[in-house]
């Protein structure tokens, strides 16, 4: 499958593909059926759906930490050594052999094309920081492929550790300045691609938090006559879970903030999320055309499900891993 066979959200909609479902299609009449069975087995996910779909296989990736670099980052040395020293050699999850991040993420891109995967999905920390050598060879790498693929950035993505700013303006420049190429012309911070009838909905919530715009995009998303895939970096809450599961997690806040010496950053203001946080992740779990929610952050394997809906975080590929995913139809 190459990436001409494939549209981007923002190409459907200059071609009038894209809109808001009409007031008689409701999210409860035109959607409710969307959702079928899944199934998981060691780094293997199954999606069944009663959207008519083509068969489709998605390789999972998230969390590689790449920390190449080269002159344009030595200005920059004060805000990425700690990040770029990390991550140099990985246990691989299959053989336990050592790797480096760097061969993690080409071995993995190695089986993708071996066993002729549809699609990729990038959901953060693919960088340790925004080093500009490390994402021209992430974007030369997935180029070779041939394989469309969809990125949405992690805290590290961004993030220069001790650079003076909150997060919200780190993420802003840095993306702006360095992690650009990866979106392939569409917006960093929410964007959509179709392939084989299925619409995989990017928003970034690197900063544990969601924006009134990206939740007025999620809206219009869940709106579609679509089965829709969200890939996002920090997983929703979900109880039980740890403090890594953080976007919308009802104890987060300044008093359970303990990383922020160590990232050298703002701390956690106090109050918790804002209520556009929340609403998001209430809504999530509400959308009847949501098939499935793809994570990492957590560096481990888990799986949840909320109101029939699994959420998938993977571990990381520094240490080689991927989930390997397929989406069926349901024979009716």
């Amino acid at each position: 499958m190459k990436r001409r066979d494939f549209i981007s959200a923002s190409a459907a909609a200059s071609l009038g593909l894209m809109g808001n479902a009409s007031a008689s299609q409701t999210k409860q009449d035109h959607l409710k059926d969307y959702r079928g069975t899944f199934s998981t087995n060691d780094n293997q996910v199954a999606v069944y759906t009663r959207a008519q779909v083509k068969p489709t296989r998605i390789f999972h990736i998230t969390d590689t930490h790449l920390s190449r670099d080269d002159e344009r980052g030595e200005a920059y040395q004060e805000f990425s050594a700690r990040m770029a020293a990390a991550y140099t050699s990985n246990a691989h999850f299959q053989s336990g052999e050592s790797y480096s991040a760097e061969e993690s993420f080409e071995l993995t891109l190695e089986t993708v094309q071996k066993e002729k995967a549809d699609f990729i999905a990038l959901t953060g920390d693919i960088f340790s920081f925004p080093s500009e050598a490390a994402v021209e060879w992430a974007r030369q790498k997935l180029d070779a492929t041939g394989i469309p693929f969809a990125y949405v950035a992690g805290n590290h993505d961004w993030h220069y550790e001790g650079m003076t700013g909150s997060s919200h303006e780190l993420r802003d420049t840095w993306t702006t300045k360095r992690l650009m190429p990866m979106y392939q012309g569409n917006h960093p911070l929410y964007a959509a691609y179709d392939l084989n009838g299925i619409r995989f909905v990017c928003i970034d919530n690197s900063t544990y938090e969601i924006l009134p715009e990206q939740l007025e995009f999620f809206r219009t998303q869940s709106d579609q006559a679509l089965p829709l895939l969200l890939l996002m970096h920090i997983p929703i809450y979900m109880p039980g879970r740890s403090m890594g599961h953080g976007c919308g997690h009802p104890d987060w806040g300044e008093e359970r903030d303990r990383n922020y010496r160590v990232e050298r950053r703002e701390k956690w203001r106090k109050g918790g999320h804002a209520k556009t946080t929340m609403d998001f992740c209430c809504e999530v779990f509400e959308t009847p055309n949501l098939l499935a929610v793809l994570a990492g952050h957590t560096h481990r394997q888990s799986l949840d499900i909320k109101n029939g809906i699994p959420q998938v975080v993977s571990q990381y590929n520094a240490g080689g891993y991927y989930a390997d995913i397929h989406i069926e139809a349901l024979d009716t």
